[in-house]
């Protein structure tokens, strides 16, 4: 439970730079992960990606998970229309590009690209380039994702060149 005392809420209300002597309490820890501490593993929600385990988890005891998924078998048959028992989540395409269908529009999320998917949207990630990558983060970190019946049909793949 966060507590903010009235002196913070009102420094930060006009722009004032908070010092040391905060009154704010969580019983989130402190992470920092260095890159040669976490790597590309097949463990995750999709077969056909790889995923790098920020440990945010850890650190927010579970309220929020971070990765980056990647790219690691060309798209065919995509996730399948589902949605997730969340609170948040948000993508934010680092490299390369994806092709959703949310509910039923197609979206295109390319790179530098930030998507906040709203708790209980229907959508399908169809499409991929073969660099692919994104950041996900999801609260809380074991939210749940429930296959549903499609409200579209879902276009074609773009085939990998190699």
């Amino acid at each position: 439970m966060l507590n903010w005392s009235p002196t913070i809420l009102k420094n930060l209300k006009w722009g004032f730079k908070m010092t040391t002597d905060v009154e704010f309490q969580s019983d989130a820890l402190f992470s920092h992960v260095k890159a040669r501490e976490t790597q590309f593993l097949p463990r995750g929600l999709r077969d056909f990606f790889l995923y790098k385990n920020l440990v945010v988890s850890k650190a927010t005891k579970g309220r929020v998970i971070a990765h980056i998924a990647k790219a690691n078998k060309p798209p065919e048959n995509g996730t399948g229309w589902h949605y997730h028992v969340a609170e948040f989540q948000m993508v934010y395409m680092l490299k390369g590009w994806a092709r959703f269908t949310y509910e039923d529009k197609v979206t295109l999320v390319g790179e530098d690209d930030c998507v906040h998917q709203r708790p209980g949207i229907v959508h399908y990630l169809f499409d991929y380039s073969a660099d692919m990558e994104y950041l996900e983060i999801v609260g809380p970190a074991d939210f749940g994702s429930i296959s549903v019946q499609g409200p579209c049909e879902v276009p074609d793949v773009t085939p990998w060149t190699t």
